[in-house]
């Protein structure tokens, strides 16, 4: 069945969703979101679903502000007919060494001077929010209050039922097989249930955002990473806020229902599509979560699971237009970090496509940056 699009966004993920209610809400028509699954299948419903504005360079600070800020309102903005479970019980970011704490404070300087209200704590102080970890393996903590963590398949429900009552059709478990350009411009898409005719694609199929750059004739310098989180039996409340160590690569959050999640990255993890568990991950997992929140050991795992980051040279992200396809934009090479931008993405690849002034200037943040060697690294990832 052949059809016609102003836009055809691949990825049903957060950021296909926002990208596409962000479009519709300005007034634009036949917009087609396809997705190989459903909505949230891929890496945002694999995802540890955290949300946090304690960044390292100042453009991931703004994008990851603009989105908290529409988290705190989304179940309003978006009509929602559920909730998007948004608890804002902070982040505490811990440093293991001296080098790190100094990071850490030009970090909370960078964020109060942007309105983010990141405080620098003692082991001590960090302990009084945290009480079961040890606080002897630390040197200092950051703490921001509204960071939090929420539900990312309610939250994509939320952005996708907000962008269908706008007149965009999700086509669902739909595989794109091509992408047609002619004379360097975009002319429509192949998928396994016809053709698409459009003059503009955005490219947010996230792990596999290389596979769909490679169709449109576009090479795009990333790759696809398997991640993998586990998830405990559901015990009281004893943790609010997420527990974060870059240097001891971990990241660790009580859910609201009681569970704690917890996850890891791992340099020596496969760059292809695979989504498998492994052994491994468990066993480190468990060796540092018991070193540094000791009390959990004593918590029976019930499962995990793994999902694909989409990493950049840079591990930030890649927005916008290509100057090689007319019509063709990127919202890709999160390296993690997708699901807690999915509301700023939709704004910048929306304003980008509609040629508007944009809310954040993003223009370092294209892919022609890895040509010029002009890349913008963060030094506040796990």
């Amino acid at each position: 069945m052949n059809k016609t699009a102003s836009v055809v966004i691949i990825g049903g993920g957060i950021s296909g969703c926002s990208i596409a209610y962000s479009l519709a809400k300005k007034g634009v028509k036949d917009i087609v979101v396809v997705e190989k699954d459903y909505p949230s299948s891929g890496a945002t419903g694999r995802c540890g679903a955290g949300v946090r504005m304690q960044w390292g360079t100042e453009m991931n600070c703004r994008l990851a502000k603009y989105s908290i800020e529409f988290f705190e309102r989304a179940n309003e903005e978006l009509e929602y007919d559920g909730d998007i479970e948004f608890k804002q019980k902070g982040y505490l970011i811990v440093a293991s060494t001296e080098r790190e704490a100094e990071q850490f404070k030009k970090n909370v300087a960078l964020q109060n001077s942007l309105g983010i209200p990141t405080k620098f704590l003692t082991p001590k102080e960090a302990k009084e929010i945290i009480p079961h970890m040890d606080e002897s393996k630390i040197v200092c903590a950051t703490f921001c209050q509204k960071d939090g963590h929420l539900n990312p398949f309610l939250t994509t429900d939320a952005y996708a039922k907000a962008a269908m009552r706008l007149g965009v059709e999700i086509m669902k478990y739909t595989q794109v097989t091509g992408i047609e350009v002619e004379n360097g411009k975009i002319k429509g898409v192949q998928t396994d249930k016809g053709y698409i005719s459009t003059p503009v694609v955005v490219n947010a199929a996230g792990g596999h955002s290389k596979i769909i750059g490679e169709m449109a004739g576009v090479n795009i310098p990333v790759y696809a990473e398997r991640h993998q989180i586990l998830v405990t039996e559901p015990v009281n409340p004893m943790q609010d806020p997420m527990y974060m160590s870059f240097s001891h690569n971990i990241y660790c959050q009580q859910t609201p229902h009681g569970s704690f999640i917890m996850g890891r990255g791992d340099a020596n993890e496969p760059r292809d599509l695979r989504q498998t568990s492994s052994w491994h991950f468990l066993e480190e997992m468990a060796k540092t979560c018991c070193t540094l929140l000791p009390p959990l050991k004593d918590l029976r795992v019930v499962r995990q699971w793994a999902g694909l980051y989409c990493m950049s040279p840079d591990r930030q992200p890649i927005y916008g237009s290509v100057s090689a396809v007319e019509g063709f934009y990127l919202a890709c090479g999160y390296s993690g970090h997708g699901f807690m931008f999915g509301p700023v993405t939709g704004t910048i690849i929306s304003e980008a496509i509609l040629g508007e002034k944009p809310t954040i200037d993003v223009s370092i943040l294209s892919n022609d940056r890895f040509d010029k060697g002009e890349l913008v690294f963060e030094p506040s990832v796990v």
